[in-house]
């Protein structure tokens, strides 16, 4: 299964016939003179547009510009800050891949753009009742809550593109304006896109793409006493599934044979998964008696539909058994999953805000329904679907406390008393979090029991099946444990965190320290023992969802640290896990991030640049393998990925409102004895290295 080249897509503001002469130096990642005309060429388009990147009067004196448009987000309309913040026009982090998506967090990915990826470290749950469970695009996928709204004098627009040799594209492009002073309106597109790199054909194929489409609004009245922010997302996403390096006999003589990219045999040529999602939000507000009450709502309705596909299901013909996959449930020859979730949020609430303290309370109705069904046979035979509908309520708030910068408390909490599944009643859910600040030290202490997803609770495939809901299962006899469904208990997490936060002139240094309880966690796991009416079978489920009867016990240490030498400039950071293996959950001991560059004025201050270097670490461990049929990540034993280091050079440079940038990613490539590359997950190795172009542009008029 292929999906068309990234590179050949029409772009907007060029031609097509512009636009592939601008992507060939990114067809072939060894001719650097190529590459280095291909930049000359985008320079030479961007120059002649700079002069009217802002507005002028007929002094020469700039109306419009960065410092006249103003960005505002939901939270800071839910904290009565309605002056907005100015936009970001720095250069920082702009080069550095986990800022490209919409979640910057260490991350364990597949080693491409679009592939299925999870948090990399340790982060306590704060989403309670019905959750649909498919997260693994989660990275790519905008979130309605946190969308930039926009408060401008004159048209925004603002335009992205990053390409890379070895098929990695990013595209971004989103208008803004006023009608009028106190109606703002946008429409935003986005696209990642990527090329296979493991694969055994002659030409280049794709592997990843997703698009998405945001329309937005923002209206205040003239008297500054109601606001309001909508939205309408909508995204697309489309990956064939490789399930990862197939494994050789003969590779067990040459470790580093798995690093031949384009040579390498996949387990899947014809899987595909796909993940659509559609959004509309309405937040808006309603000032009582001044900003001591006010009322509000947020209106949520959204939508996720997944569906995994492979038509081709291989056999060994001497074994008899079915590659890669433990086995089918419903057909032999080909897999059809399907599963919806539709879920609908009304939040109503009450909160204010002095200079001293802020309040924040709340209830909100959830009703979810989740249906799936697996289709089977070449007359696309479908299984009685399976529907499960929810209905909840929540009841929360905050409340803090400051004065001025030396001293802040706040108490913040969710509550679900019950969880009604088909008119069995589950057990209520919470999270209460309380922190206290004294100067640049802080304490807090976060408890939370959550429920497992729904699709840790029931599951309908062609090669798995659980029922751990609590309700029988008569229509699906395979259910998994049979007839006798065990129910899963809520997960407990406590956690305790210190932390000193401290600028001491040049210098800013950031340490935390956390300890962390979890019982009964609920987890994707490999080969397991399960016991049936007192009988113990052992089930070649890789991949199915168990509970933990021990506590787990985290030790996390967290640092940070800033500063600079002239205009020398040093940013790093690290974390360190204690507790992170064993059975259950999978985190290395030490992750770490360094970045070192120069930057400074050339030209008379008409440019800008900074040139540095930026190393990530990541230590041993034993990494989550991914099963693409239920897009989850699970626990194994067998595959150890060696501690690594990817090493980017960078060059960067801004004149007024456009941005360039220049990076050699994975310069270190085979440098050291760690073979010609590292595993970014059990049989998905990382990309090798490449060149990375990128530019970023902002209108003002």
């Amino acid at each position: 299964m292929a999906l068309p080249r990234c590179s050949t897509w029409f772009l907007p503001y060029f031609s097509p016939t512009l636009l592939s002469d601008l992507l060939v130096p990114f067809r072939f990642a060894g001719s650097l003179r190529r590459f280095f005309w291909g930049l000359v060429l985008a320079c030479g388009l961007l120059l002649p547009r700079l002069s009217p990147a802002q507005v002028l009067d007929d002094s020469t004196k700039v109306l419009y510009g960065a410092k006249t448009t103003r960005v505002l987000r939901e939270a800071d309309i839910l904290r009565e800050q309605y002056e907005g913040r100015l936009i970001d026009t720095t250069l920082t982090n702009q080069m550095q891949a986990r800022y490209w998506f919409h979640d910057s967090t260490f991350q364990q990915d597949l080693g491409n753009v679009g592939t299925a990826s999870r948090r990399l470290l340790w982060e306590p749950n704060l989403e309670l009742g019905a959750r649909f469970g498919r997260n693994a695009f989660d990275k790519y996928v905008r979130n309605s809550a946190t969308i930039p709204f926009y408060d401008t004098r004159s048209p925004f627009t603002f335009f992205r593109f990053i390409q890379s040799g070895a098929g990695e594209q990013v595209f971004e492009l989103s208008y803004s304006r006023s009608l009028g002073k106190n109606f703002n309106v946008g429409l935003a597109y986005e696209r990642f896109a990527s090329n296979k790199s493991l694969q055994a054909t002659s030409r280049r194929e794709g592997l990843a793409e997703h698009s998405n489409v945001l329309l937005f609004a923002r209206y205040q009245t003239q008297n500054d006493r109601y606001h309001a922010l909508f939205s309408i997302n909508t995204a697309r996403h489309r990956v064939a599934e490789q399930g990862g390096i197939r494994y050789q006999p003969t590779d067990s003589l040459r470790p580093r044979a798995l690093f031949e990219y384009e040579l390498e045999r996949v387990n899947l040529t014809q899987a595909l998964n796909v993940d659509d999602r559609d959004e509309v939000r309405l937040t808006h507000t309603y000032r009582l008696l001044g900003k001591g009450l006010t009322a509000y709502h947020i209106f949520d309705w959204k939508r996720q539909f997944n569906k995994y596909s492979d038509e081709r299901l291989v056999t060994d013909p001497l074994t008899r058994q079915l590659q890669f996959y433990p086995d089918t449930l419903l057909s032999s020859s080909l897999t059809n999953d399907r599963a919806e979730y539709r879920q609908l949020e009304n939040t109503v609430g009450l909160m204010g805000h002095t200079p001293a303290v802020e309040y924040r309370l709340y209830g909100r109705y959830r009703d979810a329904d989740l249906q799936a069904k697996s289709y089977f046979g070449r007359a696309r035979n479908v299984l009685p679907t399976y529907s499960m509908h929810y209905a909840q309520l929540f009841v929360g708030g905050t409340a803090s406390f400051r004065y001025r910068k030396l001293i802040a408390m706040e108490v913040a909490g969710e509550l679900m008393p019950v969880i009604t599944v088909n008119e069995s009643k589950g057990k209520s859910e919470y999270w209460v979090r309380a922190l206290a600040r004294l100067g640049p030290v802080s304490g807090e202490f976060l408890s939370s029991s959550y429920s497992p997803t729904l699709t840790q609770q029931r599951f309908l495939g062609n090669h798995y099946s659980w029922n751990h809901s609590g309700t029988d299962d008569a229509s699906n006899p395979r259910a998994y444990p049979a007839l006798n469904p065990v129910q899963f208990k809520n997960t407990l997490v406590n956690q305790l965190t210190g932390r000193v936060a401290q600028k001491l002139g040049r210098h800013y240094v950031d340490a935390s320290v956390s300890t962390v309880t979890i019982s009964d966690l609920v987890y994707y796991s490999q080969d397991s023992v399960v016991t049936t009416n007192g009988v113990e079978s052992t089930f070649r489920k890789d991949g199915i969802p168990l509970q933990l009867s021990a506590t787990k016990v985290l030790l996390i240490g967290s640092l940070r640290h800033r500063f600079n030498l002239g205009k020398f400039f040093f940013d790093n950071q690290a974390t360190a896990t204690s507790g992170g293996s064993g059975e259950g959950l999978r985190i290395p001991g030490l992750v770490a991030n360094g970045k070192v560059y120069y930057q400074n004025y050339l030209f008379k201050k008409a440019l800008f640049g900074q040139i540095g270097a930026e190393v990530y670490y990541q230590s041993r461990f034993k990494g989550y393998s991914y099963s693409p049929s239920t897009q989850q990540f699970y626990v194994q034993n067998h595959f150890i990925s060696r501690n690594f280091s990817v090493a980017d050079v960078f060059l960067i440079t801004d004149i007024k409102t456009v941005s360039v940038f220049l990076k050699v990613a994975y310069i270190n490539q085979g440098f050291f004895d760690f073979g010609n590359g590292y595993f970014a997950s059990p049989y998905y190795t990382g990309l090798p290295r490449r060149f990375q172009l990128g530019i970023r542009w902002q209108f003002f008029d």
